[in-house]
């Protein structure tokens, strides 16, 4: 975590960065696609975009869409959707709260696939820095309980073949 003068400001923005690995028991043609906004749905229980564009869901490059966060919402922009190099990137705002960047790196594991997960966020105001602090360390910890998700997902999916 880092401190990150506002300009005009004698008190600092927080900036923090986690990163976190895990491994999807799915090949990465697989697994891709559930790191999608989209597709997501699938695996984590309490998300649920509001795409605004393309309007009919579709998990692509440049797609945008809204996520609750209490009584505001997050604006939500895809930067990066490359299946074929295993790489996903979101960027979105939180109103007069933070701005967040989202890097997630997939790489092929066997029959397996390898998750890197980095959020880098930035308080916009430094009343925010606590509220950054507190994220920073949910994102911290959140790779067993994507694996975790995401792998109970698949082993229920019924067409697709058990992997050991």
């Amino acid at each position: 975590m880092s401190l990150v003068p506002e300009p005009g400001r004698a008190d600092p923005c927080l900036h923090t960065r986690e990163t976190f690995e895990f491994v999807v028991q799915a090949p990465l043609a697989e697994a891709f696609p559930l790191f999608g906004a989209d597709k997501e749905r699938a695996w984590a229980d309490d998300w649920n975009p509001r795409f605004v564009w393309p309007a009919r869901p579709e998990d692509r490059e440049g797609m945008v869409f809204q996520i609750a966060h209490g009584e505001r919402s997050a604006t939500w922009v895809n930067t990066v959707f490359e299946p074929q190099a295993g790489r996903v990137q979101y960027v979105y705002v939180l109103p007069d709260v933070m701005a967040t960047t989202i890097r997630l790196t997939l790489s092929p594991l066997g029959d397996e696939t390898r998750v890197t997960v980095c959020y880098e966020r930035t308080a916009l105001t430094p009343r925010a820095n606590a509220q950054v602090a507190a994220m920073a360390g949910q994102d911290r910890a959140a790779g067993p309980e994507w694996a975790a998700q995401i792998n109970a997902y698949l082993s229920r999916a019924t067409d697709r073949p058990t992997v050991r």
